[in-house]
């Protein structure tokens, strides 16, 4: 699958295209699916999965959703509970260091995909997926190359995961303060890679990634 994609296809919001094609065919439980922390060297990799109301509306009432990377922390903060609260269904899956570190990140990532489809109130009938397919459920499926922006139930998302992996980067933060996780969330910025020289690796490092086997290689 191409990674590249027309400019001319994104939108200049997520809307709701790829939704209703499908609601019109008779799909009409479409969950969107979308990743954080994916590239971080500390931390889960977080996926959320939502369903949105089968009505035009919802792209009134959730303006302003947006890939959750192109949004500040203050605006995703405000527009988590609003998707929360309009969306007929929401879940939240992880996948813990350990276990990307023993699976690889990808497959990882499809597996905290699925911990979401499966912590969903109601059943999917249909996925839309950022770049990614699951293979191991048994569902109709839609791999969209910047899916979240272009979908609004994978927009949706995009900011639940980003919100909730943030959230759990936080907590962490007090438990490992000597690494700055509530500032930079894992990922391999200046600061964390300063820290890690300073005080090597913590338990929710992941070992396999090249940055932390080398320090632990040193050690």
């Amino acid at each position: 699958m191409s990674s590249r994609i027309d400019p001319g296809q994104i939108p200049s919001c997520p809307n709701l295209e790829f939704e209703l094609a499908l609601w019109y065919s008779g799909l009409t439980a479409v969950a969107g699916l979308d990743e954080a922390g994916r590239g971080a060297w500390a931390g889960p990799v977080t996926a959320a999965a939502v369903i949105l109301p089968n009505t035009t509306r919802i792209e009134t009432e959730l303006r302003g959703v947006r890939d959750s990377k192109q949004i500040s922390a203050d605006r995703r903060a405000h527009l988590a509970p609003l998707i929360k609260e309009k969306a007929l269904a929401w879940g939240i899956g992880n996948c813990s260091p350990v276990e990307i570190d023993e699976l690889g990140i990808l497959p990882a990532t499809r597996m905290a995909m699925t911990r979401a489809l499966s912590a969903l109130k109601i059943s999917a009938h249909h996925l839309l997926i950022d770049a990614l397919f699951l293979p191991e459920v048994n569902l109709s499926q839609t791999s969209l190359i910047k899916g979240d922006q272009r979908s609004l139930s994978i927009a949706s998302a995009s900011i639940l995961a980003k919100t909730t992996r943030d959230e759990w980067m936080r907590a962490e933060d007090k438990e490992y303060p000597e690494y700055g996780f509530a500032q930079h969330k894992g990922y391999g910025t200046a600061l964390h890679q300063l820290n890690l020289s300073r005080v090597g690796p913590s338990a929710i490092h992941r070992k396999s990634y090249a940055p932390i086997r080398e320090l632990l290689t040193k050690q």
